[in-house]
């Protein structure tokens, strides 16, 4: 028995592991009666004032806009940027940076960002949720560069944290990103990029 095996075996011993269908029934039986949905008006208004609170950059586009606009924002900073495989072409058809698709662990500390999608994202906190499916790539490749371009479709933009939730698959990997990486732990200043990218841009497309 190696040393996994026997944590493992010490953990089953105090918190034994339950039948699924038990497991499930007690899930149900959790009491959901609060108020699940606050706002009801413009979400992508709200959306894109709270991610401006973060110190975030906000660009708010038409779909025919994004690869523009995306192609401005990247010019701005010189070097190749990460994007996953599957990143819809069409968002970066006017670059002209070079692209790394799917790169590397290695290659992230030597790109100048990425650009990403998103499987949600929640008005009223600002967040925007990351499962790293579908044009988000690994987890890795939002924490490393130092900036971070992410596409925000106006249909992913939830209203409130119970709504978003629902849309997300709890069993896939979860990146919650509320504005630029940022802490204030030592002696309460704010120092930025020490979790993740120091600079966050979000284009909301509507």
């Amino acid at each position: 028995m190696n040393a996994r095996e026997e944590i493992l075996r010490r953990i089953e011993r105090v918190a034994p592991t339950r039948p699924a269908a038990e497991v499930a029934a007690s899930y149900g039986r959790i009491d959901r009666g609060y108020r699940r949905r606050h706002h009801e008006g413009d979400v992508l208004e709200l959306f894109a004032e709270r991610v401006a609170d973060y110190r975030a950059t906000v660009l708010r586009v038409a779909p025919s806009g994004v690869p523009g606009t995306v192609a401005r924002r990247l010019a701005a900073r010189p070097g190749s940027y990460g994007v996953p495989s599957d990143l819809p072409p069409e968002w970066v058809s006017e670059v002209g940076a070079p692209l790394v698709r799917d790169p590397s662990v290695a290659a992230l500390d030597g790109l100048a960002g990425a650009v990403t999608g998103c499987a949600a994202a929640i008005a009223e906190t600002g967040t925007i949720v990351l499962d790293h499916g579908a044009a988000q790539g690994p987890r890795a490749l939002s924490l490393v560069p130092d900036y971070h371009l992410i596409v925000v479709r106006a249909e992913q933009v939830a209203p409130d944290v119970p709504d978003a939730l629902a849309r997300l698959d709890p069993l896939r990997p979860l990146t919650f990103v509320s504005g630029p990486s940022a802490t204030s732990d030592i002696e309460l200043s704010r120092v930025e990029g020490v979790h993740g990218p120091r600079t966050l841009d979000v284009v909301v497309v509507a």
